[in-house]
Formats: C-alpha cells, sequence, structure tokens
C-alpha cells in the first residue's frame, strides 16, 4: 500500500514536471512560430504573438486542468484553481501594487523630479498608449499571458509534489530557462510568492505591469540631478528597500485575501 502511494507521488511529479517544461516550450515557441524578415518590435509581429500567446492561454488551463490530481484541489473549481474568484479580489488589486511600489519609490522621486509625473495627469497620454501595439505588448499582453501560463497554470502542478516555499523558488526557472536568468528569475520568486500568498491572479499580474513600465533604474538620470534632489532619490530608495521586505509579509497574509487555496492544503512538504 505504501508502495503505491509512493508510485502515485512520483508519477504526479514526474507529470507535472513535465506538464510546465511542455508549457514552457510551448509558450516560446508561439513566439518564433512565424517566419517573417521583420524584428520584434514591427507592428505584424506584434500582431501574430498577441495571436500567439493568445491560444497559448488557451491551452495553458487544459494541461492544468488534466495533470493536477491532487485531492484537495478538487474542492476548487478550475477558475479558483487559477487565481480567479471575487474573495479578497479588491484587497489583492490594490495592497501588492502598493507593496510593489515601494520597492520603487527612489525611481519615483526621480520621476517626479524629471516631470514624468506631469504625463500621467493628461487623458492623452493614457489614449495614445493604449492605441500603441508596443505599450499594450509590454504592460498588457506580456505581463498577462506571462503571469497565466507561468504562475496561474504551472503553480497548481508543482504544488502536487513540492512545498509552497519551494515552488515559489522552482517555478519562475521555467520561465528564466527559456529566456534569461537573473532579474527575470528574481522578480519570478515575487510573482509566484504573490501568487501563492494571495490566491489571486491580479496580484502578480499588476506587479509584473507595474515593474515593466518602472523598468530598471536609470542610474545615469540619478548622477545628472542638481542636490538636495540627488539625495533625496538616494535616500528614498534605501528607505523603499527596507519598507519593501518589512511590510512583505504583512501586506500579503492569506487571510486578508480570504486565501485558503493553497496555505491551509495539506500538501506534501517535501
Amino acid at each position: 500500500m505504501e508502495d503505491d502511494v509512493k508510485h502515485q507521488y512520483y508519477f504526479s511529479c514526474i507529470s507535472s514536471i513535465t506538464a510546465c517544461i511542455i508549457l514552457s516550450v510551448v509558450y516560446v515557441a508561439s513566439l518564433y512560430v512565424w517566419n517573417t524578415p521583420h524584428n520584434r518590435n514591427h507592428p505584424s509581429v506584434i500582431k501574430r504573438r498577441f495571436f500567439s500567446v493568445f491560444i497559448v492561454m488557451m491551452i495553458s488551463p487544459i494541461f492544468t486542468y488534466m495533470f493536477t490530481r491532487c485531492n484537495q484541489f478538487s474542492k476548487l473549481t478550475l477558475l479558483e484553481l487559477l487565481g480567479f474568484r471575487w474573495q479578497g479580489f479588491l484587497l489583492a488589486s490594490i495592497l501588492p501594487l502598493i507593496l510593489t511600489g515601494t520597492l520603487f519609490l527612489g525611481p519615483l522621486a526621480l520621476q517626479g523630479f524629471s516631470g514624468i509625473w506631469n504625463l500621467y495627469a493628461e487623458p492623452m497620454f493614457w489614449v495614445n498608449n493604449v492605441q500603441s501595439l508596443h505599450w499594450l505588448r509590454n504592460y498588457v499582453v506580456a505581463p498577462l499571458s506571462e503571469e497565466f501560463t507561468f504562475r496561474a497554470c504551472m503553480i497548481p502542478l508543482l504544488l502536487q509534489c513540492l512545498s509552497t516555499s519551494k515552488a515559489i523558488f522552482i517555478c519562475p526557472l521555467f520561465f528564466g530557462i527559456v529566456f534569461q536568468f537573473g532579474y527575470t528569475t528574481v522578480f519570478g520568486v515575487y510573482s509566484a510568492y504573490l501568487f501563492l500568498r494571495t490566491g489571486h491572479f491580479v496580484a502578480p499580474f499588476l506587479a509584473h505591469a507595474f515593474c515593466n513600465h518602472m523598468g530598471f533604474p536609470d542610474f545615469n538620470e540619478l548622477t545628472s540631478l542638481q542636490e538636495p534632489h540627488r539625495t533625496i532619490v538616494m535616500t528614498l530608495s534605501v528607505v523603499g528597500l527596507v519598507v519593501f521586505f518589512l511590510l512583505l509579509d504583512p501586506l500579503t497574509n492569506p487571510e486578508w485575501y480570504q486565501n485558503d487555496l493553497f496555505y491551509k492544503l495539506p500538501l506534501n512538504s517535501s
């Protein structure tokens, strides 16, 4: 009997990992399946990739549904498993975004001093952005498709044989392997953490879009600032980093989001 349980456990692990690898390969292949002489920023390439990743988003939940055999997950609907539910949705849309914003206090201040904040108050700024394929790709489609495929669809699969803490660190590796490690993988850990702690897809999606918008800090622009602006930005950067780690646990408390999807499940802790 014990051997049968171990056999089922190992089979579940192998099938889950294999499904995640297949999803990773399919996602990347969808971006390069088109035979075109244009680069990735050409409108026709962007539109074709939009179509490809949306097809992948339709396929990905099928993998989650077919290869998720955990008994505890049988009590959940597929939408709940993927992080789509109403309980705690409002807080999941706000608090993780505020948390992510603290990490960028310095860059946000830098934007304020450079006048970028004035653009945000202009309606036409947003109208023009929404009409831009590049903006839609970077801040809507890419975060939406990546978080859905690599977080919402993969994490339930990994939780069949991994603890939540291990899943947080292993899940980003599937994205890092096919793209690049470093910043991408570090953010993937944070994104997986948000998904598991809140139980909501919207949390990592908005955090991803915000991080894409902010980008990596421009240190050259910082050196060009006059005092006391330079000191203010540097100080806020340090303060933001400290505040981020101080608020990381309390602002992602699963109870705030009515999240008993993952953290209260008696999953294997190996």
